[in-house]
């Protein structure tokens, strides 16, 4: 009886740590208007209005320093976008693509004579390595994409109208 009484004990707790963790959807009201990423601090930031909704670490692009000025250069770009398609079928967890490069990054990479680049993406961790978790921050490792957690990912996704304004700070 007592032992029954232990693991009923320690099935609640994990039930409400568990329920806990689990990313609720965001209700119209708490929906970010604004998605601000500050590359320096590798920080992503959900805003509404002035009000900061959450905050998340991030991993870059493996070359951070600078904007993003061609394909290849694994720079995450910076200015102004917007968060405009998600992608379910991404071989990182899931992704939502930044509409990168927008007619002035276009401009300047013609001028410069290069490809801009594209697919920017916010996503998670590369399917099969969601075990790393907030470890893959140590290191930028993406191609110019800005990297978070699966569960962070899943919170983003649910929280995150497509359509979104996001920018991109140094």
């Amino acid at each position: 009886m007592r032992r029954q009484m232990l693991l009923a004990g320690c099935s609640a707790l994990l039930a409400a740590v568990l329920y806990a963790q689990w990313p609720a959807a965001a209700g119209p009201s708490e929906r970010p208007s604004k998605v601000l990423v500050f590359k320096q601090e590798h920080k992503l930031i959900l805003l509404r209005g002035d009000t900061v909704l959450k905050t998340y670490r991030v991993a870059l692009g493996r070359n951070p320093l600078g904007p993003k000025t061609s394909a290849g250069d694994h720079r995450t770009p910076e200015g102004l976008y917007a968060l405009d398609w998600q992608n379910p079928q991404s071989k990182f967890h899931f992704s939502i693509h930044i509409s990168y490069p927008n007619a002035k990054d276009v401009a300047n990479a013609h001028r410069q004579g290069v490809q801009p680049g594209g697919d920017i993406m916010i996503h998670g961790l590369q399917d099969g390595l969601g075990w790393i978790g907030r470890f893959h921050r140590f290191v930028d490792w993406t191609d110019g994409c800005i990297a978070v957690t699966n569960a962070e990912m899943d919170q983003i996704r649910q929280a995150v109208p497509i359509g979104t304004p996001i920018e991109i700070r140094p």
